[in-house]
């Protein structure tokens, strides 16, 4: 065989190549110019013991540059309890991998029926899904939803404050579902409640699209939205940050059909941008549209506490085509982590985070404020996050704050600067920043 470590042989290799109309492997990548293919010799390391390899990448992570994080926009920098990383290694949590084998995946379906239970309290909705695989996907398969509940609609409005990585995800997913995605402009930081109005009134909507905080971190107020939908038979869709809804009113309370929405605010850590895990809880009479699957509990012969998957659309598995997405898998160990945290923390200790963020972030503002050289972008309520504008020069100012240790927000406008607080974030650190700004 050309190279030991894969399976093929050569025959193999020619058969598949014969199969595609193709002579050779050179042939097949004979579009990739020559200047851009490596030619040379992998430098690969020899063989190392593990004692060597302990330490060659404990030098490798020494190489890293730690910062105290004041950005935000859909990661966040959270606290979580020591227990939690033991607790999710657990055998009969960590090794019962699939759920589909009811008798030796207990702990599988256990945690995934505590997720379902916990994600639809704190959302106030009545049905819960076993996870999605992060809160763009999630966002993009309730717009799905909404056009399999309304098969004579194919515009789906989304408002122009949802973050634009969401945004982009849901314009890939509707491009090949035919789709259209009607912008609701935003106005002074949040949605344009006229315009909602009108697009509305164009008739075709099968839902709206609104987040909550908005990407700018406001609290936009959504009374009464989910009435104008409905008054057109569209769904109201709110992506929400979770951790904010222990203060906030939940989406249920707001009227929507579905809640979606990321889940590492509930105490994931960044790990460089994931993995992480997507939320999708739904009113009952949605139930039947929601992709993935549901975990329920009954009791067997014995009368014993049982968890088993029940309720899976047979489209699922059967006829795929029919599905509303296909999706047979699920970011299963996120949300054991996300499970654990919640049951550590409890209420009162959601809460707590989510008044320390607030807190936090609001005394940042002010004495940002207070410099002369920042001003608040939008006149509006804000949670954890904020947007001022500048009078410097913003990458400037972020460089200086990254000599310093610190990750000073992002920007996100020529003048704008993004800044977020959570509860890690102590008064010495935002003192730091402020006499670093000042």
């Amino acid at each position: 065989m050309t190279y030991k470590f894969f399976p093929h042989t050569e025959e193999d290799v020619a058969q598949m190549l014969e199969k595609i109309g193709v002579k050779s492997l050179d042939d097949l990548y004979q579009e990739i110019p020559e200047e851009v293919r490596f030619k040379g010799e992998y430098k690969l390391p020899e063989a190392k013991s593990e004692l060597e390899i302990r330490q060659f990448f404990n030098e490798l992570g020494a190489k890293n540059k730690q910062l105290t994080c004041f950005a935000g926009a859909g990661v966040y920098d959270k606290y979580f309890p020591s227990a939690v990383p033991y607790l999710v290694e657990r055998s009969e949590f960590l090794t019962s991998y699939t759920p589909y084998q009811a008798e030796i995946s207990q702990g599988t379906l256990h945690y995934i029926f505590e997720f379902q239970s916990m994600m639809a309290e704190l959302t106030g909705m009545e049905v819960s899904n076993a996870s999605m695989y992060d809160g763009a996907t999630a966002t993009a398969e309730a717009v799905l939803m909404a056009k399999a509940n309304n098969k004579k609609a194919n515009r789906v409005l989304i408002s122009e404050t949802v973050d634009p990585k969401i945004l982009a995800v849901v314009k890939t997913y509707a491009h090949y579902q035919n789709i259209e995605i009607d912008l609701i402009p935003q106005k002074e930081g949040v949605t344009d409640q006229q315009q909602l109005q009108q697009k509305l009134s164009e008739g075709g909507v099968a839902g709206v699209v609104v987040q909550y905080p908005n990407y700018y971190g406001i609290v936009e107020d959504y009374t009464g939205v989910a009435d104008l939908c409905h008054e057109q038979k569209a769904l109201f869709i709110m992506n929400s940050n979770p951790a904010d809804l222990a203060l906030l009113k939940t989406p249920a309370e707001l009227g929507a059909d579905i809640a979606v929405g990321e889940g590492q605010s509930l105490g994931i850590p960044m790990n460089w941008g994931g993995p992480y895990v997507g939320y999708m809880c739904c009113t009952t009479k949605m139930m039947r549209k929601m992709p993935g699957r549901i975990v329920g509990k009954t009791v067997d012969e014995d009368g014993q506490r049982v968890f088993v998957l029940t309720l899976q659309a047979r489209e699922q598995h059967i006829r795929r085509e029919k599905a509303t997405s296909n999706i047979c898998s699920n970011q299963s160990l996120m949300a054991l982590w996300v499970t654990i945290y919640l049951s550590l923390m409890g209420k009162e200790g959601l809460k707590e985070v989510a008044q320390l963020s607030y807190d936090g972030a609001h005394y940042l503002c002010e004495e940002l404020v207070k410099t002369g050289h920042f001003s608040l972008a939008f006149d509006q309520p804000f949670f954890n996050e904020f947007c001022v504008r500048y009078d410097g020069d913003i990458k400037q100012l972020q460089q200086r704050l990254i000599d310093n240790g610190i990750f000073g927000g992002i920007q996100v406008g020529d003048d704008l600067l993004m800044l977020a607080v959570t509860e890690k974030r102590t008064k010495d650190e935002i003192d730091k920043l402020i006499e670093l700004v000042s």
